[in-house]
């Protein structure tokens, strides 16, 4: 039986990106704490039960405007911590999430060196 770290498709990185969490109309402040083109791990005081849909903007430090996910599902939910699975991304918000995805890992990079 894989693990589920084993069936991720999409390498995750360690990532420090303030993010907004939106259930309903309620939004609530998180911190994404790693990151990949399939899904994030945020950290956030807001309880959502695995299954919820929910919308996640990612503050991404130097840039005006979010990366707006307007569909997340959430997978699992531990203490103040939750794992997201995007669905449906736009070619824009792949794109944007590709950037910051880089971005992160460059840092990672320059933290390990």
């Amino acid at each position: 039986m894989l693990s589920y770290m084993e069936r991720r498709q999409h390498r995750r990185v360690p990532a420090h990106v303030k993010s907004l969490v939106r259930v309903n109309s309620h939004e609530v402040e998180g911190e994404t704490r790693d990151l990949s083109l399939s899904g994030a791990r945020i950290e956030s005081s807001i309880v959502i039960q695995p299954g919820r849909q929910i919308a996640v903007k990612l503050v991404v430090p130097g840039d005006d405007t979010p990366i707006l996910i307007e569909q997340a599902r959430v997978q699992w939910n531990v203490d103040r911590t939750f794992g997201v699975r995007f669905v449906d991304l736009q070619p824009q918000e792949l794109n944007e999430l590709e950037q910051l995805i880089n971005d992160s890992i460059m840092l990672d990079d320059e933290r390990q060196s």
